[in-house]
């Protein structure tokens, strides 16, 4: 961290005897301000009378002390990057730094006693979260200064202090670095100084501190998976979203599931609804997991209303099923070109993803036949036009088809504990086709 930390070695050493003790006579207040307390501000030209911490306006290096705590992303080793509101990222740290400058001119030879350094770095989770940095000895004016950082996501997150990662730097005993405790994080905080960390600092730029520390934002772990839907004719090996397939013609579809997430999913279940015109061959649904390498033989409850469960899973880890049906039911089809659609739907807790495959059949009719809907039964059947009844079929094969399941495709799923925060999400991405061959 050579580099951070150039500017504090630079930094102006004022050695002059004596100094006019002017102070601005404005007390500036903090009610509105990430700051506090409201106190006397001073400047270079005109420094303090008294012990008091981080009050000079016109700092050459860190500006108006009274933004005594900054933040920058950990990975930046350069010098400046730093910020009051920073946006946090997954897997990445972050380093705080705390000044602490006594303003007392050097001719006074007034040295704060018990000098510490405390954060509060809060366990809150949400989307902005806080931190303050104080800096409190037993003899300044006031007896504590504190400042604030802030930290911003869309996610909810919260911050944890990295252990160990406490560091005072100055012009004394800690020219290349001395450790702080991580009681810097409690109240009780850290002793600095400039000779040792004994807490006593002398008033002047030459004895300044610097403190940093490193926090980490924790993101809810997310729970997310994919599913997707495919058909080919029996005994072909490609499997595709789409077949041209002929009356009698077997065809096989598999499903699969993914988790994509961070978190296990438990009791994943799968429900299947194929159209008329095509029937379940039974005892035809294959499992294929991590548990059954090789394909098992399942029950056929896909083709139920409650689905089947095919177990638990682990972030990353894939089910496949495969199951066959028969094109059937000519008469249910029209004239020309059928489109019969497949639809699988996967469930977790609290979300559920859909996909479908198409088989595609076409029926040829003799001249003078014509599709039509019975109105009564709502079914599509194939009569010769001469025989149509206006009063009880309809040429709109509309009239016959039945309204598509609809549900959510995006689920935001429920919050849960985990000391930190948890926000889970379920959302569809398009899979690999790959899978399930036997």
């Amino acid at each position: 961290m050579g580099k951070l930390f150039t500017i504090l070695r630079r930094a102006p050493k004022r050695t002059s005897a004596v100094l006019t003790m002017v102070a601005a006579a404005v007390i500036i207040p903090a009610s509105l301000l990430a700051w506090g307390p409201g106190r006397t501000m001073y400047t270079i030209d005109h420094p303090a009378d008294k012990i008091t911490f981080n009050s000079i306006t016109d700092n050459p290096v860190v500006g108006n002390e009274t933004n005594f705590v900054v933040v920058k992303d950990a990975a930046n080793t350069a010098d400046g990057g730093w910020q009051d509101n920073i946006t946090v990222q997954p897997g990445k740290e972050y380093l705080v730094r705390v000044y602490v400058h006594n303003n007392a001119a050097t001719s006074l030879n007034l040295k704060a006693t018990n000098t510490r350094v405390s954060a509060s770095v809060p366990t809150t989770t949400a989307k902005n979260v806080s931190v303050s940095g104080f800096v409190t000895a037993d003899n300044s004016d006031p007896l504590k200064v504190w400042d604030d950082i802030h930290f911003n996501s869309d996610k909810d997150f919260n911050l944890a202090y990295v252990a160990g990662s406490a560091e005072i730097y100055n012009n004394g005993y800690a020219k290349n670095g001395a450790s702080l405790p991580d009681s810097i994080v409690t109240s009780t905080g850290a002793l600095v100084g400039y000779n040792g960390p004994d807490g006593v600092v002398p008033g002047c730029f030459q004895y300044a501190n610097y403190v940093y520390f490193k926090v980490k934002p924790q993101f809810a772990p997310v729970n997310k998976f994919e599913t997707s839907k495919q058909v080919r004719i029996a005994g072909q090996t490609a499997w595709s979203e789409s077949v041209n397939a002929n009356i009698g013609d077997t065809v096989e579809y598999q499903i699969k599931y993914q988790n994509t997430g961070e978190t296990v999913q438990n009791n994943v279940v799968v429900k299947d609804f194929l159209p008329n015109s095509l029937s379940y061959i039974k005892g035809s649904t294959y499992l294929k997991n991590g548990n059954n390498p090789t394909p098992k033989n399942v029950s056929d409850n896909l083709m139920t209303s409650g689905g089947i469960n095919i177990g638990g899973y682990n972030p990353g880890a894939a089910g496949y099923l495969k199951f066959s049906a028969k094109v059937v039911g000519s008469e249910a089809l029209e004239c020309g070109k059928n489109t019969l659609v497949n639809k699988e739907q996967t469930i977790v807790d609290n979300g559920y993803l859909e996909d479908t495959a198409n088989v595609v059949v076409n029926k040829e009719c003799q001249p003078g036949d014509v599709s039509v809907c019975v109105l009564a039964t709502k079914k599509i059947v194939t009569i010769n036009e001469s025989d149509f009844d206006s009063k009880t079929m309809s040429k709109d094969l509309s009239d016959c088809v039945e309204l598509p399941h609809t549900g959510p495709t995006e689920n935001i799923v429920a919050m849960i504990g985990l000391g930190a925060l948890v926000a889970s999400i379920g959302y569809y991405v398009a899979s690999r086709r790959v899978g399930l061959n036997q």
